[in-house]
């Protein structure tokens, strides 16, 4: 997608398929991207570093993707304010939720409830009227909240239950919708997307590094074998191809689209954790899925893209 030039995708945003191809690889990294945080706790990966050190990595291959188009971060106050903004709610704060909970809860859980951001998203630009009231998304939030209600009750009442990590869990969503809509809204006029992922980045390893001089917090990676390393490489990959289509998902395809990357990343993310990681499927999985799917495909159908939005402003 990097050959593309900005004004391809300019005669392209009207058309369904670049928002759909975006919208499904992106999804698919993020549910592998949830699995992968489990997996770095059984090999004595802490949250913090694992993130740190991938979120790293990514910056680096998306700097130099923007070196090779000659499209560095524009550095300016408004620019700064998005960066630092953004990567508090769409890379480190949610993902440090996100990777911290995956060890307690499971991956499965995390993801499934992670199809929560495209409707709170939706409830989000109801309020600041970005989009106007339709009865076929206020149904289809209905339906996935008592959804994501059905999987959060059968989760507390289960015996082993954290209901710290559960709480915490429930964060995520709320992090990523407040995100989506942010990025929206503030967008910097005339700003490609190839060049806000990797200030946005940038912002978010800062913010992680300085975390990492509280007490209890550390960088530090086990170089006993090459796993650790391996898996941080990887993901940082995964960071990088995901951060660059979330941003042209939304230039393209508005917030509340944008937003059911975490529903394809479920449809990913917990068929690898049952089965390959061995997890046992969530209590009501398949009555809170059905009702999670219901909603977001009502939420879908039933929208206008916010994009229309966007360019009016900028």
């Amino acid at each position: 997608m990097n050959d593309f030039t900005e004004q391809e995708f300019s005669r392209c945003k009207n058309s369904w398929l670049v928002p759909l191809v975006c919208l499904l690889i992106g999804g698919a990294l993020f549910g592998i991207s949830t699995n992968l945080a489990k997996y770095a706790g059984e090999i004595s990966l802490t949250p913090l570093a694992f993130l740190f050190w991938s979120i790293t990595g990514a910056t680096i291959i998306l700097f130099a993707i923007a070196l090779r188009r000659n499209e560095l971060p524009p550095l300016n106050v408004r620019s700064f304010e998005y960066y630092f903004v953004a990567a508090i709610f769409s890379v480190a704060g949610s993902n440090l939720i996100i990777f911290s909970t995956a060890p307690h809860v499971g991956a499965g859980f995390v993801a499934l409830i992670i199809t929560l951001s495209p409707l709170l998203t939706y409830l989000g630009v109801l309020v600041l009227r970005v989009e106007r009231f339709q009865i076929i998304r206020a149904f289809g939030v209905a339906s996935a909240l008592t959804g994501a209600s059905v999987l959060a009750v059968r989760k507390f009442s289960t015996p082993d239950a954290s209901m710290f990590w559960i709480l915490i869990a429930l964060c995520g969503p709320v992090f990523l919708a407040f995100g989506n809509i942010y990025r929206t809204l503030r967008w910097p006029k005339g700003a490609s997307h190839n060049v806000l992922a990797p200030g946005m980045l940038v912002a978010a390893v800062i913010l992680l590094g300085a975390m990492s001089l509280l007490p209890s917090f550390s960088l530090n990676v086990p170089l006993g074998n090459f796993l650790p390393l391996g898996l941080i490489i990887l993901q940082s990959c995964i960071f990088a191809g995901q951060f660059l289509l979330l941003f042209l998902l939304q230039k393209t395809g508005g917030p509340v689209l944008l937003s059911l990357l975490g529903s394809v990343g479920a449809v990913v993310g917990v068929p690898v954790a049952i089965v390959l990681q061995g997890e046992t499927p969530p209590d009501g999985l398949i009555l809170g899925a059905s009702l999670i799917a219901l909603g977001i495909f009502l939420v879908a159908w039933g929208g206008t893209k916010v994009v229309t939005f966007l360019r009016e402003k900028n």
